[in-house]
């Protein structure tokens, strides 16, 4: 039998249809509705009541301070949630796949955080290329404990499941125990929620016994892919995505899977580089540019912001803002946010990424994040902010990416700090290392 659990209150997947076609009676012909979104079966109700009844739910992170929270009511107009629905459901016929299914707001890096209209055509498009991509089949039991408010945890990991077909065990939190003692086939995680299953071996043994390990919403450092494969005997599986396009690239469980690579685009996707004037540039392997990408699982608009939707696209590509690489196979690489992660240093053009590699490969470096930072004289200069667990100076660590990289990719300064800022999901808030 198919069971929900989530943070070990568990329900079949009848019962739980059950509970979501109640409440969705009330809310056809509202307008957005908002929940909080905490790791708990009401917030997977209230996500399925909405996409019942054809209206867009907002997930509200539960610690949300009142400026972000007020933005995205008043931004989206959503009301709460109005109660949890009566014992005896309607079964309502199936929305238009045009209908809206979630606004889930963006973290906000520039301005305000901007709401991303999700269709049900876009969810659900994702999710089979993803299981096309994965093998992924209602035999497995997903395990996670990722949050449920952004793509990740919520659409891949708890609608995912769902339209799937799949048992899924939440684990409330994402720890290294609760993992080993879900026993499942299919594991979703960060990663933070990687490195620190890697830190405690026994918990990462018990999940030889799965069929596949997933990596995403942040790059995978080299030296964790490989703690991975050695400790449970699975090399993971990377995937790209944004929350405006959903999860776009993987690597395929029956394909190559190459440390630091995210694989080539699930079906109905597309993908280009391009310059900075906008032209085609070659799929070599060492080439970077923005990468575009045109497809199925594409959002409808930046919500209120007509302007801003149009000025991320070019023609039917979405110029998503990060830097990459293809080879002459198709696979992609990841090299960050052409914002951030690529500093002009020099003349030259170095990703931020490339660099914190090689700092992770020093046995002293447990964390590593690299920055550009303005230079009279460089025009920006290569600076790493590094958490390390051994004594270990800075001219040795400069030293040790002088010798496995080009010169003119070695940091200028290292800042030593005790541990890196991160969001929800893990990944490093390099704007406010930039403030430090």
């Amino acid at each position: 039998m198919t069971t929900i659990s989530i943070a070990g209150e568990s329900i079949s997947r009848d019962d739980l249809d059950d509970r979501a076609h109640a409440l969705a009676v009330r809310l056809v012909g509202c307008g957005p509705v908002a929940i909080d979104a905490t790791p708990t079966l009401d917030t997977v109700v209230a996500v399925m009541a909405g996409m019942a009844a054809g209206v867009a739910v907002v997930p509200v992170p539960p610690d949300a301070g009142p400026t972000e929270r007020g933005h995205m009511l008043r931004d989206s107009g959503a009301l709460p949630l109005p109660g949890r629905g009566g014992p005896n459901a309607v079964r309502l016929p199936e929305p238009d796949e045009s209908a809206p299914a979630l606004i889930m707001y963006t973290s906000g890096t520039t301005g305000a955080p901007k709401g991303v209209m999700l269709s049900r055509r876009a969810i659900n498009a994702g999710i089979d290329g993803l299981a096309d991509a994965w093998g992924w089949t209602a035999d497995d039991v997903l395990v996670h404990g990722l949050p449920l408010f952004h793509v990740h945890g919520l659409v891949l990991g708890v609608l995912g499941a769902l339209r799937v077909g799949c048992s899924l065990v939440h684990t409330g939190k994402p720890t290294p125990s609760a993992y080993a003692a879900a026993r499942g086939s299919l594991y979703f995680g960060v990663p933070t929620v990687w490195s620190r299953v890697c830190a405690e071996s026994s918990a990462a043994r018990e999940l030889a016994a799965a069929r596949l390990l997933v990596s995403g919403s942040a790059p995978l450092p080299v030296p964790v892919f490989e703690s991975l494969r050695a400790l449970t005997g699975h090399a993971p599986v990377e995937r790209y995505g944004m929350t405006e396009t959903l999860i776009t690239i993987s690597t395929r469980a029956d394909g190559e899977r190459r440390a630091g690579w995210v694989g080539v685009p699930i079906n109905g996707v597309r993908s280009r580089l391009i310059d900075d004037s906008g032209t085609d540039l070659p799929h070599d392997g060492e080439t970077m540019g923005e990468l575009c990408i045109a497809g199925s699982t594409m959002f409808d608009c930046y919500l209120n912001q007509p302007a801003a939707t149009s000025a991320s696209f070019d023609g039917e590509w979405f110029r998503t803002g990060d830097t990459a690489v293809i080879d002459e196979g198709g696979f992609h690489r990841i090299v960050g946010r052409t914002s951030i992660d690529i500093v002009k240093t020099g003349g030259y053009k170095v990703g931020a990424g490339e660099v914190e590699t090689s700092l992770l490969s020093h046995p002293a470096v447990s964390e590593a994040a690299v920055v550009g930072v303005a230079d009279d004289d460089l025009g920006q200069r290569v600076v790493a902010f590094v958490v390390v667990n051994a004594s270990v100076d800075e001219s040795t660590l400069i030293a040790h990416v002088a010798d496995s990289l080009s010169v003119h990719k070695r940091p200028r300064e290292i800042r030593f700090v005790d541990e890196l800022p991160r969001n929800a999901m893990g990944k490093v808030q390099k704007s406010l290392l930039l403030e430090t």
